[in-house]
């Protein structure tokens, strides 16, 4: 019984209340502290409507969001060649008269934006078919074109691929609708040809008369001919392929002549 009148006591005396009203001092204060803070951060009640920027370009956004208060990030770009380049296609939020959502002005507005330019990568083509490598090119966005080069081996395989006329890498990424030329062999193998007979020709008389053959490649083999005067005294002694009467050579054949210069004399 002496203890919880002791007990009573304590809580009846002064010095409980002053502690007790301490207690209660501390927690209101730390209360509204607190929330002062949190209102701060959070900017409490504040409520701003966010404008529709779809359309607008990116350039002119900073204006458009500065009577609001707002900021924006540019999530991405998006290729779209209709558009002007830094046309906004898509933000979020979206705009308040659409969804009759509001933000605070801590709220950064997220969009989307068109670009006209694509990097695509260029295919390795080389030894592709034609066909083959005309679908790669036409599914990957780029144009072309095509240049014929005679090749019996390689007909109608890609032999170089050129991009504004120097060779470009597979793996190389290149603006999308790019024009592409493909360098293609083409046999002529079909179209043969009477061969001529080029023995006792100068080296200069035989290539000319190759020359005006349909894509023929011309071979000379001369020891000892070194200036444009050796090649007109050397005189052809044997050919490849060999001539014979009514012999005939597909075009794209190389015909290659073996020459020799005339001994000098000795004064």
């Amino acid at each position: 019984m002496e203890l919880l009148k002791k007990i009573g006591n304590y809580f009846w005396s002064k010095n409980f209340a002053i502690n007790f009203g301490l207690v209660i001092l501390v927690w209101v204060l730390g209360i509204w502290i607190l929330r002062g803070c949190l209102d701060s951060n959070t900017v409490h009640g504040e409520k701003i409507e966010v404008p529709n920027l779809i359309g607008k370009n990116q350039n002119n956004l900073k204006s458009l969001l500065a009577k609001s208060g707002l900021e924006y990030e540019v999530l991405d770009s998006i290729y779209d060649p209709s558009k002007v380049e830094g046309t906004v296609l898509a933000q979020d939020p979206e705009a308040s008269k659409l969804t009759d959502v509001f933000v605070k002005s801590t709220h950064v507005v997220k969009v989307r934006v068109s670009k006209r330019t694509q990097l695509v990568e260029m295919p390795e083509l080389v030894d592709k078919s034609q066909r083959f490598a005309a679908t790669v090119l036409k599914s990957r966005g780029f144009r072309y074109s095509l240049e014929y080069k005679p090749s019996l081996e390689a007909h109608g395989a890609v032999l170089e691929q050129l991009y504004k006329n120097k060779p470009v890498q597979g793996g190389t990424r290149l603006p999308i609708g790019s024009k592409i030329k493909l360098i293609v062999g083409r046999g002529e193998a079909g179209v043969p040809q009477d061969l001529p007979d080029l023995f006792g020709l100068s080296i200069e008389e035989a290539k000319a008369r190759v020359a005006r053959m349909n894509n023929m490649s011309f071979q000379p083999v001369c020891e000892g001919c070194v200036t444009k005067e050796d090649s007109l005294a050397a005189r052809v002694e044997a050919q490849s392929p060999e001539y014979s009467d009514g012999m005939r050579v597909a075009s794209g054949t190389t015909i290659s002549v073996y020459a020799t210069k005339p001994e000098e004399e000795n004064p």
